[in-house]
């Protein structure tokens, strides 16, 4: 990675501090609504308050009056602070009261409208008169909003505090990441290092283990692929360094005799060397390209296959032959299929003595479809039934010219087609049942 960013690239920092300063945005709106709608409801019930005492402390005569009819209430008062609450007290009889207070002279609250102007109001009757406190509702209303607005102000000023602190938080809380990435970049070439898993938060914890199963992944494929190209430069120089002296010793050869026999191992090693190159490019081919979805006729291609071997089996005195209970469908690539059989019908051929028997079986076995090479030869013991899959491995003791190629390009077959391979001990634990499975085409 180099580090740059393009303008497509979406930010999980930007998006999470977007996302929590959105939700803290939103939650300190809801609050402010709220405590507005309360505050300003306090406010009035206040202001409600207030008239209604000024009411009872005039009726009770504890009031100082300032004349006769409308008294206002003095700015010194104890009860009021702001000269800007316009209050007024009225003082009256039954046949004194002011115009717009006749018809409405029950005890308690009143929004009434003085000269056009809507006021509250709140009367107490006394013993002789009654008493009428009044304020404009426009300057309760801001009274109200004001005090309302005043509760709002920490938040507001507290929301930028916020929102810095969302960036340092989800920055801090990202610097794991940052630091992966990094040690991700520092990764030399054909050196996989496995991340430190200590101090990692537990939510991503799972991409890191994931990721050093993969660094392990690749670490082991390095391993192999520098093991298989040192054992082929071994496998190509032995060959090659055949083939020199024998070309050296054609060149010395002193007649036409000693020619001709000269050239006969010449020509096998020349074949070896080609078998040997054909079969590492059909490994490179299968690891390379992995296999297409079309469907394959597999008893078709395994009677063609067989009829190739064919004569190779009756000059060695072999039973070859097919066994297919019906059709077997499978997808993939023709090309891989013929692989997976060719290999496991020359490992047959090769081992089995001669009168031995050769079987290629296909069926279909609980949706699966199979695809056994069976002989009845010497049988290759269960520990090394692994290791033949391996690069240039042969098995102890076989005695047998070849490779070591042929079943790991069988199995890499099988593997780009998505099927498993195995050998397994034949009927009766005698010889060798090479198996391929793989899952049946659906339907339709």
């Amino acid at each position: 990675m180099d580090g740059r960013k393009t303008a497509m690239t979406p930010s999980l920092q930007r998006r999470l501090t977007a996302m929590l300063a959105g939700a803290i945005v939103l939650a300190a709106l809801v609050a402010a609504a709220t405590s507005f709608y309360f505050s300003y409801r306090e406010a009035k019930e206040f202001q409600d308050d207030m008239l209604r005492q000024i009411a009872v402390l005039q009726s009770r005569g504890e009031w100082e009056t300032v004349g006769a009819g409308a008294l206002s209430v003095p700015s010194s008062s104890a009860s009021l602070s702001d000269p800007e609450s316009r209050i007024t007290i009225f003082h009256f009889t039954d046949r004194s009261a002011p115009r717009w207070l006749a018809g409405h002279l029950a005890p308690g609250f009143h929004t009434l409208r003085q000269e056009g102007e809507p006021v509250r109001v709140f009367i107490v009757h006394g013993p002789s008169a009654m008493t009428a406190v009044a304020q404009p509702t426009d300057t309760r209303d801001e009274l109200a909003l004001n005090s309302a607005l005043r509760t709002l102000a920490p938040g507001l000023l507290l929301l930028p505090l916020m929102a810095l602190l969302v960036m340092r938080i989800v920055r801090s809380a990202l610097k794991p990441v940052t630091t992966l990435s990094r040690l991700l970049d520092q990764q030399q070439p054909g050196q996989p290092v496995p991340l430190p898993e200590r101090g990692i938060p537990e939510e991503i914890m799972p991409f890191v283990e994931a990721l050093n199963r993969l660094l392990g992944r690749i670490s082991l494929l390095l391993g192999q692929q520098r093991r298989f190209i040192a054992d082929a430069a071994h496998e190509l120089r032995s060959p090659l360094t055949a083939l020199s002296l024998q070309a050296e010793n054609l060149r010395q050869a002193s007649s036409a005799d000693q020619m001709r026999a000269r050239l006969v191992p010449l020509q096998s090693g020349i074949e070896r060397a080609r078998q040997l190159t054909a079969q590492l490019l059909d490994l490179a081919r299968v690891q390379a390209h992995p296999s297409g979805a079309a469907p394959v006729d597999l008893p078709a291609l395994a009677r063609e296959l067989i009829a190739g071997y064919l004569p190779l089996a009756e000059a060695r005195g072999i039973d070859l032959g097919l066994d297919d209970s019906g059709p077997v469908l499978l997808d993939g690539d023709p090309e891989s299929f013929t692989l997976i059989l060719k290999n496991g019908l020359e490992n047959a051929l090769k081992y089995v003595q001669p009168g031995g028997t050769v079987t290629v079986r296909l069926a279909v076995e609980h949706g699966d479809g199979i695809a056994e090479v069976i002989d009845n030869g010497p049988g290759i013991p269960e520990s090394e039934r692994e290791r033949v899959f391996d690069a240039f491995y042969r098995t102890p003791g076989s005695g047998q010219p070849g490779s070591g190629l042929g079943l790991t390009i069988a199995r890499e077959a099988a593997r780009s087609l998505g099927g498993d391979l195995r050998v397994l001990s034949g009927p009766d634990g005698q010889g060798t049942v090479f198996r391929y499975r793989q899952r049946g085409r659906e339907a339709g």
